[in-house]
């Protein structure tokens, strides 16, 4: 005679999935509220191949953080446009040719994954992030869609807290 399966075989009540639609990012003087979407960070560890007779071998080579592409709404008001353009302005300024110091222009940058109930989850630190690519978005008179700003974002490493 077969077992009967319980609740507790059948179901796992352990395990929930985080969710794409569930997240915080904070960025210094960029409001999180525009922020629509985030990558989470990508290692690459660049193998080093060495021939050895007929075989190759692998060792780890230099671990790079990837770049990660940031999607922002673009309000009238707290202006999205103007945090993005003040913060390229702390590396480079158009107008004068100016550019920044390293430490006014890279930011600690904080994602959030959140549970179901809206507690923190999983919590990413981006050490060293500053905007390698701005794409302000493009307007059209046949559509009414909010304006995005996409943004590449750099970074030197990040530290997953929990």
């Amino acid at each position: 005679m077969a077992d009967i399966l319980t609740d507790e075989e059948i179901f796992f009540k352990d395990w929930e999935p985080k969710l794409q639609n569930r997240f915080f990012m904070y960025i210094d003087d960029i409001p999180s509220y525009i922020i629509k979407a985030s990558d989470r960070p990508k290692l690459q560890q660049n193998p080093v191949v060495f021939d050895h007779i007929n075989v190759e071998r692998k060792i780890k080579g230099k671990s790079r953080w990837q770049d990660i592409n940031i999607t922002l709404y673009d309000p009238i008001v707290p202006s999205g446009a103007q945090a993005v353009i003040e913060w390229i302005r702390l590396g480079h300024e158009s107008v004068t040719g100016r550019n920044g110091y390293s430490d006014q222009y890279k930011k600690r940058l904080t994602f959030h994954s959140l549970g179901p109930v809206g507690d923190k989850v999983e919590e990413w630190t981006l050490v060293g992030a500053f905007i390698n690519n701005a794409d302000w978005g493009n307007m059209d008179w046949a559509n009414d869609a909010a304006v995005e700003i996409s943004l590449t974002l750099s970074f030197d490493y990040a530290i997953l807290e929990y």
